[in-house]
């Protein structure tokens, strides 16, 4: 009998676990982008550049492109979720991603054009902190292992 890949997490490895909870909160962060009243400022959200106003939450400056990158992330995550080999991918590839574009970030200025994102110094920190989980994920959930399981 076929079951469905998302209700029998008991037989997921840690690091699918993780892989799938970060691509939910990823999938979620890009559908709250477009909300008004989480996205302040929201008829000011631009599709990309640092000319976009609007806020998730008051404090991280989006716009429908970077709401867009969220969503792709977020569905890459539970895409590959469904092996280990992909989780321990998707976090640590993620997560240097997520750390150049942290220092992507502080390179360029918020005011250039270059900041097509756009980024603030809130997503800047944001940035830090994701690609350091997601790559401390990657290792840790698959420490010790030769290979992991697919």
């Amino acid at each position: 009998m076929a079951t469905h890949p998302l209700t029998h997490t008991a037989s997921r490895t840690v690091v699918q676990k993780a892989s799938l909870a970060v691509g939910a909160v990823f999938l979620l962060v890009g559908v709250l982008g477009f909300v008004p009243g989480i996205t302040s400022n929201f008829g000011d959200l631009g599709f990309a550049g640092h000319h976009s106003e609007a806020m998730l939450l008051g404090l991280f400056q989006v716009s429908a492109l970077h709401n867009i990158v969220h969503l792709l992330f977020g569905a890459a995550g539970l895409f590959l979720e469904r092996t280990a080999a992909g989780s321990k991918a998707f976090l640590l590839y993620g997560g240097i991603i997520y750390l150049v574009l942290f220092v992507y970030g502080l390179v360029v200025p918020q005011d250039s054009a270059g900041n097509f994102v756009p980024l603030n110094s809130f997503d800047n920190i944001l940035h830090l902190l994701l690609g350091v989980g997601m790559v401390a994920l990657s290792v840790i959930l698959t420490r010790g292992r030769n290979g992991v399981r697919s």
